[in-house]
Parts: structure tokens; C-alpha cells; sequence
């Protein structure tokens, strides 16, 4: 099953600097699963230690319209045993450390 949370939205240079932080403040945190705020969703991740990172820059000049630029940032990892065990039995493995 594949369920896919999708939201876009417009902000700032500021706040999409601090989106960004707050994903890589749970990226550097010591545990087994991450939470991401996805519009007014969050969704609980477990990424292994070694994750495949892509960054792809696309620009487009355009003579009739505005030029265009764009960054996408691609995560992609399959998570570790044991925190698929612990999501599929409703606990994660980090159940005892406080968020």
C-alpha cells in the first residue's frame, strides 16, 4: 500500500529556512523516528543511519514570460527492521524517550 501526503503552499525565505530546519533537527536527533509536518499533518518517518539524497536545480530562461527557477530535494531510504516491526504493532521503538 502507498499513501502519500502532498501539500504546497507559499512562504517565505525565512519560514521555508526554518521548514528545512525543523526536518534536519529531527534528521539529527537521537532516534528511531522522525515526525515532519506536512501541511496540517505530521508524518512519523524512520530513516536508517545512510540515506540516498538527491538534488536536482532546473532553470529555465523564458523570452515571453518569467524566467523560472526550481530546487527539489529527493530523500529516499527503506527503514530498518526494526522500525517497521514497531509501526506495524502501533510502538515505535523509541517509545520510552521523551519528545
Amino acid at each position: 500500500m502507498a499513501d502519500t501526503t502532498n501539500h504546497e503552499t507559499q512562504l517565505t525565505r525565512a519560514e521555508t529556512a526554518q521548514f528545512l530546519r525543523s526536518i534536519a533537527d529531527e534528521l539529527d536527533a537521537d532516534k528511531d523516528r522522525i515526525r515532519v509536518a506536512i501541511g496540517n499533518k505530521r508524518v512519523q518517518l524512520s530513516p536508517p543511519e545512510r540515506i540516498a539524497t538527491e538534488a536536482t536545480v532546473t532553470e529555465r530562461s523564458r523570452r515571453l514570460r518569467k524566467d523560472v527557477e526550481e530546487l527539489e530535494l529527493r530523500f529516499k531510504w527503506t527503514p530498518t527492521k526494526a522500525t517497521a516491526e514497531a509501526a506495524a504493532d502501533g510502538g515505535t521503538p523509541d517509545d520510552a524517550r521523551s519528545e
